[in-house]
């Protein structure tokens, strides 16, 4: 679990400094470039599409895993649209909620009985 929540960090501060860079370059204009992409129908628009339902199935996850509750659909939310930056950030604070477990991790403490 040491090695995971260690990927986890790594790959959150590497997305943050990326996107700090992004944003310094380019501006926050993310929308209409990654729509865009998929607009023209090549493979950065195939890569994006293939990302977006990455998201919506990480949205879903997070928002089934807290019982699709008012706060779940929230974090749900914020999978969608927040990506792996997220992502590795949740599960960072979930693992060590259930001390390492990752039954509890995947399924929710509910759940995992």
């Amino acid at each position: 679990m040491n090695a995971f929540r260690v990927l986890l960090v790594v790959m959150f501060v590497t997305i943050s400094a990326y996107t700090m860079v992004v944003i310094s370059t380019h501006g926050i204009n993310l929308l209409p470039v990654f729509f865009g992409a998929m607009a023209n129908m090549d493979w950065p628009g195939q890569f994006n599409l293939d990302f977006t339902c990455f998201l919506v199935l990480s949205a879903l996850w997070v928002s089934w895993r807290h019982r699709f509750s008012a706060g779940g659909l929230v974090l749900g939310l914020v999978a969608l649209f927040g990506g792996a930056l997220f992502l590795s950030a949740y599960l960072l604070v979930e693992s060590i909620k259930v001390d390492g477990d990752v039954k509890s991790l995947l399924l929710g403490s509910a759940r995992a009985g």
